[in-house]
């Protein structure tokens, strides 16, 4: 009996490997940017999936939820372009799938890491050249306020319609940020000062730093945290909008205990170095939307350089007074962010908020303005009362990365 001719077996068409493609430095740079809220738009608005890619505690066999109040793909507020390997707009990836190494979310997760590991260094490096040569920054005291004008001009310069119309998401939830920023770090100031026996001008101090608006940085953290980067954005612009009303009656309330406080004087001052430049650059924005985002590569270094003169020039005006008070303040900072991170996530806990929620919460509440505090401090207690929000401008951007990091490997 004859056999049947053999099959063929049927020919493949060779597997195309996409090319690697590089981190863009420009997007890169613009992450970066969040750490002073340059880029908190990006990283809101970085793919959801991405946030998932890699993670060892979560199953690889099912899709990544989206991240919550995010704008999906193909939605009028997502800036972030498509993924080549995706299918039709707002369609997830399919399970499993590998992380292309030239795509948006993991380019950004790059920058953002860039972001927390440059940041402090920069700004280490301004304190030491203020520590090592103060008769250098002799007189630029009065420079602060406009340096902190730059940083808040460019935060207003990234605020959209989408981050505003996120606000009213989730009111209730914003309300509980708003409140535990306002309540729990202030407390938190005052507290650690009296246990410590800080001298008046560090108490003060201490206790400026608590009443600041939320760190524009903690948008990043959040980011590499996989939490809930909208209302991490939300949170940080809104508390920061609030601060002419809420910052000046905490600090009377709670440094004046310590050294007069002129609160009529310090609104006057947070709405010229902080809510009027926050406008100026919303305004620009809508009106020139397309060249200011050419723009977003350049604006992280200034905000950088801005922050590093306000540091080095504090430290530069407390270096006699540092010797005696660097161990002290220091350990004023760590005890002061540490709680704040701890309460922030316990507060997220104890309204049941989700995972991703609860971490951004944490970071919000413990990631402080410590430039608008030291201008503050600097202008109404002296330049030794801004040396805690120049140690706490270095550490939080420490202990957030590191806090960040232990976060992303835990399930969400």
């Amino acid at each position: 009996m004859a056999g049947h001719p053999p099959r063929s077996s049927p020919v493949r068409a060779p597997e195309v490997t996409p090319a690697r493609r590089p981190a863009s430095p420009a997007h890169a740079a613009e992450v970066a940017a969040a750490c002073f809220r340059i880029a908190g738009r990006d990283l809101r608005n970085a793919p959801a999936r991405a946030l998932h890619r890699g993670v060892p505690n979560e199953p690889r066999n099912s899709p990544a939820p989206p991240d919550p109040g995010s704008p999906s793909p193909g939605s009028p507020g997502h800036a972030g372009p498509a993924h080549p390997a995706s299918g039709p707009a707002g369609a997830p990836d399919a399970p499993g799938a590998p992380s292309s190494p030239g795509a948006p979310g993991s380019t950004a997760r790059r920058g953002a890491r860039i972001a927390v590991t440059v940041f402090p260094v920069l700004v280490l490096a301004a304190g030491a050249t203020g520590l090592l040569a103060p008769s250098a920054f002799t007189g630029w005291g009065p420079a602060v306020p406009y340096l902190l004008g730059v940083v808040m001009f460019g935060m207003g310069l990234t605020l959209t319609p989408p981050d505003l119309r996120g606000v009213a998401r989730r009111p209730w939830v914003l309300l509980l940020g708003l409140s535990a920023q306002y309540l729990i770090m202030p407390g938190l100031g005052w507290l650690i000062a009296h246990a410590l026996g800080l001298p008046p001008a560090l108490a003060a101090g201490l206790v400026l730093v608590g009443c600041a608006p939320g760190g524009t940085a903690s948008n990043v953290v959040t980011y590499l945290a996989r939490g809930d980067v909208a209302l991490s954005v939300s949170v940080t612009s809104v508390s920061t909008l609030l601060s002419p009303l809420v910052t000046p009656p905490l600090a009377l309330l709670l440094a004046g205990e310590f050294l007069p406080v002129d609160a009529g004087s310090m609104v006057t001052d947070i709405l010229r170095t902080v809510l009027l430049p926050v406008l100026a650059g919303l305004a620009v924005r809508l009106l020139a939307g397309r060249r200011v985002e050419r723009a977003l590569g350049v604006l992280p270094w200034l905000s950088v350089a801005a922050i590093g003169v306000i540091v080095a020039v504090v430290v530069a005006g407390s270096a006699d007074a540092i010797g005696a008070a660097a161990g002290t303040v220091v350990l004023a900072v760590i005890l002061h962010n540490g709680l704040g991170l701890a309460l922030g996530w316990a507060a997220g806990r104890a309204a049941r908020l989700d995972a991703p929620a609860g971490r951004a919460l944490a970071f919000e509440v413990g990631m402080q303005n410590s430039g608008l505090a030291a201008s503050l401090a600097a202008g109404h207690f002296g330049a030794v009362a801004a040396l805690p929000a120049a140690v706490f401008s270095v550490w939080h951007n420490v202990s957030g990365a590191l806090l960040a990091t232990w976060f992303s490997r835990r399930p969400r």
